[in-house]
């Protein structure tokens, strides 16, 4: 294609995202980085909020938006930055996400042993080599060697475009307001100080917002029960149909590539011994685990099509959360009574009772904390320099305690469950 200057409509930023380098639209182009429209972003959200259906592709396309101002907000406050290391921070953070599996985080060390940011580094490997090194500034950005420290701020820390952008956009389309941030003030507010990112003193309030945002995205969106139970179904399924197959049975999906990782659990070494092995994972996306567990709906495995056939219908298992852990001396009993319901063994029945555990930490005062710039000079963090932010809120940790099971027991359990 001759043309590769692009414009691209985003209505959370009513505006549009120009497309000006060569290789950014290569990238944009290519399989692996198409493969991202068919993978959402939140995964099983949308079983909640119905319109949270936006794919991982739109939301890396936004994190670009927001990592193309932040840069021109730094040049014109006469931070350095060559052509090539604009250009390498665009890339990386487009591709930042993009070794996510299946319903993003939901999969998340289930399909293959390693995590979703080595999974990217692999495939910028790769590209970097269809790209004729076209990617090398971008990689070391990414795994934070090169020697301009915050342009990898700016991709991954607490205050990066990735974090901007997953904000907004889910606050978009889940249309709970809670996280709806200052964008445009805080990329404003950016600045550099000894080679670390910082924000000007102005910006104080609206980091505060961001900081509370989050946190409140994660207890109503991200970690809203019923997507926990969703995700948890998802997980007890994979769980389930890995077994079946180690146990020598066949899943119906031969011959595909989520059989093939549901037959091995690939670790790093092998994705760097088989060159392969990545082109097959990046066949999988959310509609082979659709297709599959429809299939599975009809399988023999009792277990398998009961689990099967609870996603598909949204049939969505009872969940209960608590400040303590739940003891074994409600598990049990739970256990017991779904095997009585299914007509299944004790060991079946930990497919469908079970209990997790959800951590909510807005803040991390050992990964890169947020610094303000004062018009003195001096930079402080933004738990001394705010007045609302202490360090304590800052520091705190909410654990909270899951416990799930079948909803058909849920009038028998009503007085020993906690609500």
């Amino acid at each position: 294609m001759t043309n590769k200057r692009k414009i691209i409509n985003d209505p959370v930023y009513d505006g549009f995202l120009t497309i000006e380098d060569d290789i950014i639209f290569d990238v944009l182009s290519h399989p692996y980085f198409q493969r991202q429209r068919r993978i959402k972003q939140l995964g099983f959200t949308c079983l909640v909020y119905p319109g949270a259906m936006h794919t991982r592709f739109s939301h890396m396309l936004g994190a670009l938006n927001l990592m193309n101002r932040a840069l021109e907000v730094l040049k014109v406050k006469g931070i350095e930055m060559t052509e090539d290391e604009v250009l390498g921070a665009k890339l990386a953070i487009l591709m930042h996400d993009i070794g996510h599996g299946p319903f993003s985080h939901t999969s998340e060390r289930t399909l293959v042993d390693i995590p979703h940011e080595t999974c990217s580094r692999l495939f910028m490997e790769r590209l970097n080599r269809e790209f004729g090194g076209g990617l090398t500034t971008a990689i070391q950005i990414f795994d934070d060697t090169y020697p301009k420290h915050f342009l990898h701020q700016l991709v991954s820390s607490q205050l990066d475009m990735d974090r901007l952008d997953y904000l907004g956009r889910d606050s978009f389309f889940t249309g709970v307001s809670e996280g709806i941030v200052g964008t445009d003030r805080i990329i404003n507010m950016l600045n550099v100080k000894d080679d670390r990112l910082v924000v000007d003193e102005k910006g104080i309030y609206s980091v505060e917002k961001f900081i509370i945002s989050r946190r409140l995205m994660y207890w109503q969106v991200y970690m809203h029960k019923t997507v926990v139970a969703a995700d948890t179904l998802l997980l007890n399924i994979l769980a389930r149909a890995r077994e079946l197959v180690a146990q020598g049975q066949s899943l119906g999906i031969e011959g595909t590539p989520l059989n093939d990782f549901l037959t091995h659990r690939y670790t790093q070494q092998d994705f760097e011994k088989d060159e392969q092995l990545l082109e097959r994972f990046a066949m999988i996306d959310d509609s082979d685990i659709d297709s599959a567990v429809k299939v599975w709906m009809r399988h023999g495995d009792k277990v398998l099509g009961i689990l099967s056939e609870h996603l598909v219908n949204r049939h969505i298992s009872a969940i209960r959360v608590s400040d303590k852990p739940y003891d074994s001396g409600m598990i049990e009993p739970l256990r017991v009574q779904t095997q009585q319901l299914y007509g299944i063994t004790p060991h079946e029945s930990e497919f469908f009772v079970n209990t997790g555990i959800l951590h909510n930490h807005a803040y991390d005062y050992n990964d890169q904390e947020i610094r303000v710039l004062f018009k003195d000079g001096t930079c402080r963090d933004i738990g001394d320099a705010s007045d609302q932010l202490d360090r304590h809120f800052l520091e705190k940790q909410v654990t909270k305690y899951f416990i799930y099971f079948p909803k058909e027991l849920l009038l028998r359990t009503s007085e020993c469950v906690n609500a």
